[in-house]
This record gives C-alpha cells, sequence and structure tokens, in this order.
C-alpha cells in the first residue's frame, strides 16, 4: 500500500503550522490588590517549600518539583510553571500566604490553571487551601495530616472522573472537623492543553465551579441537593422495635380458596407426542457414534501406565441420511400441565403499612447556615499522588475578586490556551495511508417482495400464536384468562382491528364499483346542450353562406 501524495503534502503542510505559529512573548502581569497571585517567576523557590514527610516506610513525599516551561504544546514564550517531575510518586508543596486569608462576610476565589502534558492516568491536580491553625510552620512538614479549609480541582483514576470541592467544617457538638463533599461534581477536562479551574463561594452561600471560563456547577452551600452540612432534626429512634402483632403483609392468600378436584400437580411440563411415528428408515440397532476406524494408537502410549487404549468416538457416517440409535417420541407440552396450585391473594384485612420507628429529636443536631466563613488560611499547596508525570500548574490566584479572576483569566490563560490549541491541532497524528474504499455489494432484491415476505411471516406467527392461545381457552377458560390475560387482549385487539379493517376495505371496494357501473342523470342534459350547440353554430353557418351568395350576387351585377 503506498503513501498517498496528498496526505503527505497535508502532514508536510501541517508540520510547517505548527513551526510557523506565532508565540507571543510571556509578559508577567501585576495586580494592584494584595491577594495571592503566583505565576512562578525567578523567587518562586523563595515561597515554594517541597515536603519530604515521612509517615512510615511505604509513604515518603519522594516526588520532585519544578519550574519549567512547557515539553508539550508550548504557548507563550518563557512562560513557566511548577511541574510534576516523579510518576507513581507521592508529592507536596505549598506557599505560606504573607498575611492570613479570612474569608468572614467575604467572596473567596481560588483560581488556577492545569497541564496535563502526558494526560492523567490515575491521580490528583486538586489544590489545598490550607488552615492557618494546626498548619505548616517552620518545623512541621505539609502533608496528608495538614488541616486544610478547601480542596479544589481534578481528580482521576480509572472510571472515576471529577472535580474536587471539598469543605473541611468543624462539629460544634464533637468538636472534630468533617469532610464536606459536593455530591455530584463536574467533570474535569482531561487534554494536553491548559485548563482554567475557578471556585467561587459567596457571603450569601452560593458557590460556582468555572472551568475555562464557563460555570459547570452552581448552587447553594446550604441546598442539600448538593452538600450535607446540617444533619437532620429528627433521626429514628434507635430503641423503638416493631410490635409483635403488626402486619405489614398488604397481601394474604386466599383462606377460603379451594384446590380443583381436576388440578393435577404432578402432571409433567412435557410428555412424549402421542401422534409421533418413528421414521421408516430409523436404524435402532446402528450406534450414533463409533469408534474412529482411521484413529491410531500414540507412540507414547504405554497400556501398563497410561491403561488400555480406546479410540475417540465419531459420528457414524450410515446415520447421516437417517437416524440411529434408540427412537423416542419427541416432547410436546402437556395439554394437562397445571404445575402447583396456590391460592389466590386477596388484600389482607389486618394490614396496618410498612413500619417504621417513630422518629425523636436528633441529639447530635447543629446549624451551619455560614459555611462560607471558613477559618482564617495561612497557606495552600499540592498534596498529591499520581501514576502520571509532566503536571503542570499556573497562574494561582487566591483572592476576594471575581473581577480580578477574569482579568487574569482574560489576559494569561486565553492567549496561552489559543497558541496551545493551535499547535496541539497541527500536531495531532494523520493517516499515513488512504482508507481502502470497502466493496459495497448490493443484492438485487424487490424491496415489496422483501416487506410482503416480512409481513407474511409475522402474520402467520401471531396466527399460529392465536391458535394454540384458543386451544388453552377453550380447554380451562378461567385459568387461562387469569394466567395470560396481556395474550387475551392483544389477541382480541388482532381480531377487532382485522374485522374493521376488512369493513373499512369492502365498503371502499362497493363505494367504487357503484360510482363506475351506475348511470348519471345529468348526462342526457349534456349530451342535448352539445346538440343545441352544434345546431347553432349550423345555422351561423347557413347564415354566413347566404351571405356570401349575396355578396357574389352583388359583384357580378
Amino acid at each position: 500500500m503506498k503513501v498517498s501524495r496528498s496526505i503527505l503534502l497535508l502532514s508536510l503542510s501541517l508540520v510547517s503550522y505548527a513551526a510557523d505559529v506565532e508565540r507571543q512573548d510571556f509578559l508577567p502581569l501585576s495586580l494592584e490588590s494584595d491577594a495571592f497571585f503566583e505565576q512562578f517567576n525567578e523567587t518562586w523557590a523563595s515561597r515554594w517549600k517541597p515536603s519530604h514527610s515521612k509517615r512510615d516506610d511505604n509513604f515518603v513525599y519522594r516526588g520532585e518539583w519544578d519550574v519549567e516551561e512547557p515539553t508539550v504544546n508550548p504557548g507563550l514564550k518563557g512562560d513557566k510553571g511548577l511541574v510534576v517531575k516523579t510518576e507513581a510518586a507521592h508529592h507536596a508543596i505549598s506557599a505560606r500566604l504573607p498575611t492570613p486569608f479570612d474569608n468572614t462576610n467575604n467572596t473567596l476565589v481560588l483560581q488556577y490553571e492545569v497541564k496535563l502534558q502526558k494526560g492523567l492516568e490515575c491521580g490528583g491536580a486538586y489544590i489545598k487551601l490550607l488552615s492557618q491553625e494546626g498548619g505548616i510552620s517552620d518545623s512541621s512538614e505539609f502533608s496528608n495530616d495538614t488541616p486544610y479549609q478547601v480542596m479544589f480541582g481534578p481528580d482521576k483514576c480509572g472510571m472515576s472522573n471529577k472535580v474536587h470541592f471539598i469543605i473541611r467544617r468543624k462539629n460544634p457538638k464533637t468538636g472534630e472537623y468533617e469532610e464536606k463533599h459536593l455530591k455530584v461534581p463536574p467533570m474535569a477536562r482531561i487534554v494536553k492543553t491548559s485548563t482554567l479551574y475557578t471556585l467561587i463561594i459567596k457571603p450569601n452561600q452560593d458557590f460556582e465551579i468555572r472551568i475555562n471560563g464557563e460555570v459547570a456547577k452552581a448552587g447553594s452551600l446550604l441546598d442539600s441537593r448538593y452538600f450535607e452540612l446540617t444533619p437532620p432534626k429528627e433521626i429514628d429512634d434507635p430503641n423503638d422495635e416493631k410490635p409483635a402483632d403488626w402486619v405489614d403483609d398488604e397481601l394474604i392468600p386466599d383462606p377460603k380458596a379451594v384446590k380443583p378436584d381436576d388440578w393435577d400437580e404432578d402432571a409433567p411440563y412435557l410428555i412424549p407426542d402421542p401422534n409421533a411415528v418413528k421414521p421408516e428408515d430409523w436404524d435402532e440397532d446402528a450406534e450414533a457414534y463409533i469408534p474412529d476406524p482411521d484413529a491410531v494408537k500414540p507412540e507414547y502410549w504405554d497400556d501398563e501406565e497410561d491403561g488400555e487404549w480406546i479410540a475417540p468416538k465419531i459420528p457414524n457416517p450410515a446415520c447421516e441420511e437417517h437416524g440411529c440409535g434408540p427412537w423416542s417420541a419427541p416432547k410436546i407440552r402437556n395439554p394437562d400441565y397445571k404445575g402447583k396450585w396456590t391460592p389466590e391473594l386477596i388484600e389482607n384485612p389486618d394490614y396496618k403499612g410498612p413500619w417504621s420507628p417513630r422518629k425523636i429529636p436528633n441529639p447530635d443536631y447543629y446549624e451551619d447556615l455560614t459555611p462560607s466563613n471558613l477559618e482564617p488560611i495561612g497557606a495552600l499547596g499540592f498534596e498529591l499522588w499520581t501514576m502520571t508525570d509532566s503536571i503542570m500548574f499556573d497562574n494561582i490566584y487566591l483572592g476576594h475578586s471575581i473581577e480580578e479572576a477574569e482579568y487574569i483569566g482574560n489576559n494569561t490563560f486565553l492567549p496561552k490556551v489559543e497558541i496551545e490549541e493551535q499547535i496541539a491541532a497541527a500536531n495531532a497524528p494523520q493517516a499515513k495511508y488512504d482508507a481502502e474504499e470497502p466493496e459495497i455489494q448490493v443484492e438485487e432484491q424487490s424491496l415489496v417482495s422483501d416487506l410482503f415476505d416480512k409481513s407474511v411471516d409475522r402474520i402467520l406467527k401471531v396466527y399460529a400464536s392465536g391458535k394454540a392461545y384458543w386451544a388453552d381457552l377453550l380447554d380451562d377458560p378461567t385459568q387461562t384468562l387469569l394466567n395470560r390475560p396481556g395474550e387475551a387482549f392483544f389477541f382480541a385487539s388482532v381480531i377487532v382491528g382485522t374485522i374493521t379493517t376488512t369493513f373499512a376495505i369492502s365498503a371502499t371496494i362497493v363505494s367504487i364499483f357503484a360510482t363506475l357501473f351506475t348511470p348519471s342523470a345529468a348526462q342526457p342534459a349534456k349530451k342535448s346542450e352539445t346538440r343545441e350547440q352544434i345546431e347553432s353554430v349550423d345555422e351561423k353557418a347557413t347564415a354566413s353562406e347566404s351571405k356570401i351568395n349575396e355578396t357574389e350576387a352583388v359583384k357580378r351585377g
């Protein structure tokens, strides 16, 4: 198979196009507010601290980090990001905030970019907002045990694909912190270009999750469809027990029902066909299977160790055209079969409905009406386990302004991702060979004939089923109607429909014949009218001839 010249030229042109994509220079962006904004410039190492915390010999944060330009679908020239460098490893890195982030009665906006340069087989790319109290310090390293307030971002492994949104709240009754998960999170984008993830928590308890600027999920933190922040006011009484005389069976067997005398429970479902006759050419003395005459005992076979060698059996060739071996009549459905008898079910007069324990006030009930008022946040970081390396993070923003986050996205993410997508499209795999078009063989078959055959086959099947049902109905009307009401309705509908259709067709045919062969009273009138027109024309013609003769006479005179 030869490489298509057109495909080759297209591939070369795309490579040339990829090389010709104009990559703008990266320009650092500055904010006027005191919000946290990280673009990973030359001083990044002074803010970000990798963790090598060790829980035990099997749990060590050995994953390495680096700040570099992307190697897959590069965007802006000189634009660097934080990159996961080790595959199949635990990673942790964090940055302490200059001042604690307080979101009391305020809006929280968390935004950052993720670029999965090698995709994401199994691992996370989420960010954590770490608590000020009990968080990281000069003497403690970031780990899975570090308390946090919010966890947000993509996570994928196997069939699970989600954008986490978890709030960590303190239970005032127990004093323990509990993770409150978004019930139905949106799916993460698994692409090799940058993706912008934005989380917004408003003081009215509304939240938004945006992906590339588009709202992927929105709702209220207080809405139980999204979060279960507040336990139920009432719970089932654990000490309540169902009364011994409680009846929760809605239906019971009819105690007055009696099995009919002619009901044979032992009658088999299938019986030998009494009308079957053994074929004349059936040979009961011949074996259906015989030893293979061509089989040879293997050389390695040892009769003393392996036993007497027996040739494998094959179907008797003499039985290819007729049956062999003992003959038995084929089985048919037993017309007397009724199965096990059971009394009919009736409504239970003692039925009380489904039982449930009584409700009591929940001793652990409390209200969390302002979950947006998070505890002070002292740092943020990535604590991940991933099978895939080369995950890049960039343009991390934590502040109180939605407009500021949008400004960052419009001036950093949009120009970057536009270039990335152009390069990704140019570098997309191209077909090496022309696709071979399969030969299409069309069987010459009449569509009308095919539809007619299928219709006839369906009608015959319905007729056979109806005939069998009619036989059962005549044999035992009551049980047939009770046990097979659906078939009764179906065949009744077929009969009514057939009669109605036949009557309509007959009426139409009679009407057509009546129209064709019945004389019309209006015809003679048309004929006499035609005669009058002809006579009128003749009279005019005669008058014209007279005038012509008179004219000729005048001329002669």
